[in-house]
């Protein structure tokens, strides 16, 4: 046996959990999936839903179950990628317990359900949130804030934005995900203009859609595009 295993007393027993950063568009406004946990540790506070691993099943696998089981959510539906690790010493009292985040977004995703260890499911405005630090349980406040700067970067490069639209989307839908995701307003024309001159960002579908006032709008589609070029920057904002 290695030397570095020889003393029991140095190696402690650790868990893998997996916890899900997903944001959707409601109301107009940036949401969090978020459950009040129904049992201890921190029994009753809000928090990242998640949970432990299966023997036999991958991280992937593993997120999906905790989504669907704790929100009644189909996660397959969802843009779903890995965040990172989160493994600091404490950051869980009961043990020494590893967490693989993932980050989801989804086009106005419905009314979660709560099950399992969730108390209850719903859904939080991000802004609320970013206020109160230690409103979360674990280090879920940590958790949400890089995964909320992951996604407002992966905007400024990537067509991500048209994960918080449906299948058929006009660009001021489109221009509105990235003005509440940046929290900035952009001009139309300029948004447009942008957007239509990046080669793959978006395609037109022929259609168009008719609001209850004002002139129809035509209708686009996401386009085969993987990275934006020029990307779209945040006001403020440098390429990368």
């Amino acid at each position: 046996m290695d030397d570095w295993l020889k003393d029991s007393d140095e190696v402690e027993a650790s868990w893998v959990t997996v916890d899900l950063a997903i944001f959707t568009l409601r109301d107009g406004r940036l949401m969090v999936l978020l459950i009040d946990r129904g049992l201890e540790p921190f029994l009753g506070r809000p928090a990242l839903p998640g949970g432990y691993v299966q023997k036999n099943e991958t991280l992937r696998e593993g997120a999906l179950r905790e989504l669907r089981e704790e929100a009644g959510i189909d996660g397959g539906l969802l843009h779903l990628q890995q965040l990172g690790a989160y493994g600091d010493p404490g950051r869980d009292p009961r043990g020494r317990v590893v967490t693989v985040a993932y980050l989801a977004l989804g086009p106005d995703l419905p009314v979660p359900v709560g099950g399992t260890d969730a108390e209850h499911a719903y859904w939080a405005p991000v802004e609320e949130l970013e206020r109160d630090a230690t409103r979360l349980a674990f280090d879920h406040f940590k958790i949400l804030a890089e995964a909320l700067e992951e996604v407002r970067r992966k905007l400024e490069h990537t067509p991500v934005a048209t994960a918080f639209c449906g299948a058929d989307f006009t660009l001021s839908e489109l221009r509105t995900v990235y003005e509440v995701v940046w929290s900035q307003p952009l001009d139309p024309s300029n948004f447009r203009r942008k957007v239509l001159s990046t080669t793959g960002f978006v395609e037109p579908t022929g259609e168009q859609r008719t609001p209850s006032t004002g002139r129809p709008a035509a209708l686009y589609r996401r386009g085969n595009a993987g990275v934006l070029s020029p990307p779209l920057l945040r006001a403020g904002g440098q390429p990368a």
